[in-house]
């Protein structure tokens, strides 16, 4: 496995394999094979872009939810984490130390969607015991991509 690759990708998924080959200092086959092996390994999950939503008039509300659990015996949260995965409005599900079990990452069209999806569908389901709703106000960095300012090109430089 090749962790320099992996980190590459996860900083810049659009990196070309001749781009990867140049800054790993591995030959372009051999990135193509470890890529390949990666994704065949489930290390690399997928490819996604960071989109700055609140630049577009079709920008979205978020929300961080969190939920205290009953576990079920033998399934613990995993019954009712994978159940919460499957709606369209549910973005991340994380399994929590501290004083909640699930945080659940939420989008909706407006902050009263969010809020109704909570009511009619989170806060419904058996194992939920209670929720508690923060909506993103604004987002500074995202999926280790800053979102104010400019970007830099961090390829750096090759010599010739």
């Amino acid at each position: 496995m090749n962790k320099k690759i992996l980190g590459l990708l996860n900083k810049n998924a659009r990196y070309t394999v001749d781009e990867l080959a140049t800054m790993t200092g591995l030959t372009a086959d051999t990135v193509c094979e470890e890529i390949k092996c990666l994704e065949q390994a489930g290390l690399i999950r997928g490819y996604k872009a960071v989109i700055d939503w609140e630049k577009l008039d079709t920008a979205y509300v978020s929300a961080l939810i969190e939920l205290k659990v009953t576990p079920k015996a033998a399934l613990g949260f995993e019954e009712v984490a994978e159940r919460i995965t499957k709606y369209n409005e549910v973005e991340s599900v994380y399994l929590m130390s501290g004083g909640y079990d699930l945080c659940v990452i939420v989008k909706g069209k407006t902050f009263q969607q969010v809020a109704m999806f909570v009511a009619k569908e989170l806060s419904t389901i058996d194992s939920v015991i209670s929720t508690a709703t923060h909506f993103v106000l604004r987002r500074y960095k995202e999926m280790d991509v800053e979102l104010l300012g400019t970007s830099t090109d961090d390829r750096g430089t090759l010599s010739l």
